[in-house]
This record gives C-alpha cells, structure tokens and sequence, in this order.
C-alpha cells in the first residue's frame, strides 16, 4: 500500500496528465464539501485546465461568498449536456454519495477520490485518502503544496472554510497542532477569520432558527438518559418554510445534553424512508453504527439512510445504539 505522500505525487501526476474534468461532492453539500469542490476548481484553473463543478442540488446559500461558488451547477436546474471521461470526487465517503450526479460519468471514466472519512471504501482510479485529516479541505492543503501556484485570499479562503466547518469552529477532538497550522498561514494570506466563524456558525435564518424549536419540541431521551433524539417531517419543513441547510447543527442539541452518549436527528424523507444523522459523545463509534444501516462517516458524526418508516427506524436505530453502549 502506497504512502500518503505517494498518493499526493500519483493526484498530482493525474492532475497534469489529463483535461476536461467533472468535479463533484456528495449529496446535501457542507462546508467542506463545497470549499473542496471549488478547491479543485482553482487548482484547476491555475493548471489552465478544463472543468465543469457540478452536485446533486444547490449548495447552501451560506456559502455563496467563496470563489466561483456560483459555478457548482445544480443538477436539478442545470445539468450538463454530455458525460465526462475525467472525475474527480472530493469529500465522498463512497461512490453512492454522489447521488444524481453519476449519471455525467462515462461508463469507463478514470476517477479520482480525495477523502478524509475512514469509512472510505476505495473507490476510483486514483484514491488520496488520509482518515486522520480534519477534514478533506486539509488533504487538498497538501495537494496544492505540490504545484508551483501563487496561493491568494480567495483559495485560502476555501481551505478555511472546509477546516472551521468540519471542526465546528476548531472545538472538535480532530482540530489537530496541523490544522492550527495550516489556519495560521491561511489567516496570513488574507482570511478574515471572524466574520467567517460569524457567517458559518453564529448566523441563523429565521426557519432554521423555526425548525430547531420545532425539532426540540419533540425532543426525548432514553429513562437512562444516555441517547437523545429528535425527528423533523416533510411537513414540519415546509410548515418552518426550512431548506435542508437549515438543518445543519441540530442534531448537536440532543448529542450536548449533559449525560447523553448518542445523539440522533431523524430526517423523514418521506412514509418509507428516514436520513438518520448521528453525533457521539466518544464513547460510541457511530462510523461503525452508520455502517450497520449502509451508512458512513466519522467516529463522532457519522448518517445512514433506512428505507422505513419514522418509528420502526427510531426503534431499530435505538436497539443497536443501546447495544454499543
């Protein structure tokens, strides 16, 4: 098995070799799906390559700041008119998680996978995976040291991005003496720091502000009181006039209880079908939970998609959490 600095000179070969790229991230697009996916683009731009950024929907209107974030085409509403022979995948835990998306990619496409999840299987032609990276923004932080690029504002700006978002802030067990590092020199480029903690983290619209006292309302625990869990419906979204980006951080409410190992919001997608997002506390590996339902993601955050209706998805999720514990 090759190095993690072999897998940065094969990306970067790959990179310089061919043309006409698709880069894409998964469904539902965070922070650091949408830093790294423009990431690339840069890169791309400075190597004077071809490239189209597409996703499955539209990225959270949070993140509309970032370079070129207007030109992530939105596969519902743009959708490109032919197929591509070059893909490259950032922050894809597994090739389904580029939803609609695949349908853009040739039969035999040569595929690059850039991750940091260590529920990754390996998939693509090209894999630079490192599972202890803070997030996937920090595994392109690398990649773009190994070309001769003049680094500005903007590039560091996306590279921030990925990091502050997927560390929540820097507060998280994977904010490593690397991460604050690498912060550091993209602060020295121009980053303004605060008012991207304000916009990312702080910041509330008023539906998601609407969604998250509605998800609380129907907030319960465990009588241990070690696993908490909250729901939202189709018709709680629309009642909140809430975008699925407006879910973002509430299941951290149940999870921030004090005594609560396990945290769960269940997303009813529709009668037969339930997103469930996990958070732990540590003492619960809820990657290895996720993966029980097909699922994927972090030790301490981690989703899975059950093809079920809400209560036999809360009973079947709550019988393997108490089993873990």
């Amino acid at each position: 098995m090759q190095s993690y600095e072999q897998s940065l000179r094969q990306t970067q070969q790959f990179l310089l070799d061919h043309d006409d790229y698709l880069v894409v991230s998964h469904i539902q697009p965070d922070g650091d799906a949408v830093s790294s996916t423009l990431a690339v683009g840069w890169l791309l731009s400075c190597l004077g390559k071809k490239y189209t950024m597409l996703n499955e929907g539209p990225i959270p209107t949070r993140m509309k700041y970032l370079w070129k974030a207007e030109e992530i085409a939105d596969m519902s509403v743009n959708p490109p008119e032919r197929t591509f022979s070059h893909v490259i995948c950032v922050d894809c835990a597994d090739f389904q998680r580029v939803g609609q998306t695949q349908r853009y990619f040739d039969p035999n496409a040569l595929i690059v996978n850039i991750d940091h999840h260590p529920t990754n299987n390996g998939y693509g032609t090209v894999q630079l995976i490192k599972p202890d990276a803070a997030a996937t923004a920090e595994i392109l932080f690398d990649l773009l040291k190994q070309f001769d690029i003049h680094w500005d504002a903007d590039i560091a700006t996306a590279i921030y991005t990925g990091l502050l978002t997927d560390t929540g802030g820097f507060r998280y067990a994977n904010t490593s003496p690397k991460v604050m590092e690498i912060a550091s020199e993209l602060l020295s480029l121009g980053v303004n720091g605060p008012e991207l903690a304000e916009t990312l983290l702080e910041e509330m619209t008023l539906p998601q502000l609407k969604i998250l006292s509605r998800a609380l309302e129907g907030l319960q625990l465990t009588p241990e009181g070690d696993i908490a869990w909250v729901s939202i419906t189709p018709q709680d979204m629309v009642d909140c006039g809430a975008a699925n980006e407006d879910l973002e951080g509430i299941v951290n409410y149940p999870r921030n209880i004090q005594g609560v190992e396990v945290g769960i919001l269940f997303k009813v997608i529709h009668d037969q079908a339930v997103k469930a997002s996990f958070r732990s506390a540590g003492k619960v590996d809820v990657a290895a939970l996720a993966q029980i339902f097909g699922g994927g993601g972090h030790t301490r955050a981690a989703g899975a998609k059950l093809d079920l209706p809400l209560d036999q998805a809360v009973s079947l999720v709550l019988k393997e959490v108490k089993r873990v514990l």
